[in-house]
């Protein structure tokens, strides 16, 4: 196995912090390890504890670390949040080779020219996503490199988001002794393994539902329109379930994983089972029918608020229908809740990889599915992601790495992540 091959994705949620490691070969990707650890120090998608958070992102990465005997060194982060905005840009060059080929290096001054907006002062430049490119005119081409022309346009969008939610989550990554390859915007990357082309050209909602919050995101015409964050999830059930059978927080997890149903019609009467009661050494028996009228009713708030969302960003009926995902997914009832209440197409995405068949994986396998697009086409470097040890003998993790570096191979400029780490760390 060779390390030039593999990348790793860290998803960052507020219930379970994800760390998948992919091998690319021949253009398709294979999932070879998978960490998932308890996430501390996480409130509604945002880090309320950087030490609580840097723990369980070492937890996660050191399960997958184990799995395939090899040292991570490089990630390629996601980025969620409701202070993530998306603007559209365009940016004109003239090519520069004698023979009028299109190379690498005009790739990269368009984008780069297409990155001169005026954004405000504490907002940041994460990525920019191309939409088309444009030479001598015909449009819609995708990769122009090998074509002949004399003006290289582009039109993308620009993603930005709150340098300080950035310098947070960059600062947590750093501190696990990890570097970052890339970042990337987790609702394109959801997108990437959740919907198909012919759903994103119509136009579809993706409705990732996770612990601490869900992420409402609508593509059209091939691309993200728009994407927002409801901050309600998973653990919000939970505490209905709490507070409902007066009970500890992890029973009420437990509960709702073991026997929690989310459509009251479908639910069992003669599923029961013992929960403590709180303050008590007694015991109380429930069915499921009792806590499903309590998930329906949260379940219902959350798919509520994601059709009012989608409304606001000015859409109406999507003929795409929704799609969900997200670890909540995992509860039966789910479907039939959001087809019974949607009256539209809705269909759950689970990604299609042996290790991560479940919908709490869906923007890790994104990340890395889009990761490695996007490096594709923008000529970004991300190999090497981890170090291979000799005769089966681990390398050991240094105790400070506090200093991003661009990769020794790569002189150019690196889309605006070197100038990020820049302004951060020097």
């Amino acid at each position: 196995m060779n390390n030039s091959d593999i990348l790793v994705s860290l998803d960052i949620g507020t219930t379970k912090i994800k760390v998948i490691i992919g091998e690319v070969l021949n253009d398709s990707l294979n999932i070879i390890g998978v960490g998932s650890a308890k996430s501390n120090g996480m409130k509604k998608g945002a880090i309320v504890d950087i030490d609580q958070t840097v723990q369980s992102i070492r937890n996660a990465v050191e399960q997958a670390e184990r799995m395939v005997g090899m040292q991570i060194d490089r990630v390629v982060v996601g980025i969620n949040g409701n202070h993530i905005q998306l603007q559209p840009c365009h940016g004109v060059v003239a090519v520069q080779s004698e023979d009028r080929e299109i190379g690498d290096e005009d790739i990269n001054r368009v984008i780069d020219g297409a990155q001169v907006v005026s954004i405000p002062p504490e907002r940041e430049i994460i990525d920019v996503i191309p939409k088309q490119f444009i030479v001598d005119g015909l449009d819609e081409i995708t990769d122009p490199r090998g074509m002949i022309g004399v003006r290289l346009e582009m039109e993308g969008t620009i993603i930005t988001c709150s340098k300080t939610v950035l310098h947070n989550i960059l600062k947590c990554v750093e501190r696990a002794n990890l570097q970052v390859a890339d970042i990337c915007l987790q609702p394109l990357a959801a997108g990437t393994v959740a919907l198909s082309k012919d759903e994103k050209n119509m136009g579809v909602a993706l409705i990732n539902i996770g612990g601490g919050c869900s992420t409402v995101s609508v593509f059209e015409n091939d691309h993200l329109a728009a994407t927002s964050v409801i901050p309600l999830g998973g653990d919000n059930i939970t505490k209905d379930l709490s507070i409902g059978m007066r009970t500890t927080s992890e029973e009420a997890e437990d509960v709702k994983r073991n026997y929690g149903h989310a459509f009251y019609n479908n639910a069992q009467e003669d599923e029961t089972f013992e929960v403590s009661v709180i303050g008590s050494n007694s015991k109380q028996t429930y069915n499921q029918l009792q806590i499903s009228d309590m998930i329906e009713a949260r379940l219902e708030e959350i798919y509520a608020f994601a059709e009012r969302e989608i409304r606001k960003m000015g859409y109406g009926e999507l003929p795409g229908g929704f799609v969900l995902t997200g670890g909540t997914m995992a509860m039966p009832g789910v479907l039939e809740l959001a087809q019974d209440m949607f009256h539209t197409s809705v269909r759950i995405a689970i990604p299609d990889y042996i290790g991560v068949r479940e919908p709490q994986f869906t923007a890790g396998v994104g990340i890395l599915q889009f990761a490695y697009r996007n490096a594709k086409i923008q000529g970004k470097e991300l190999f090497p992601s981890v170090i291979v040890p000799e005769q089966d003998q681990r390398p050991k993790r240094t105790k400070k790495q506090t200093q991003y570096n661009e990769p020794k191979e790569k002189k150019k400029k690196d889309s605006s992540i070197a100038n990020l780490f820049k302004n951060f760390f020097d």
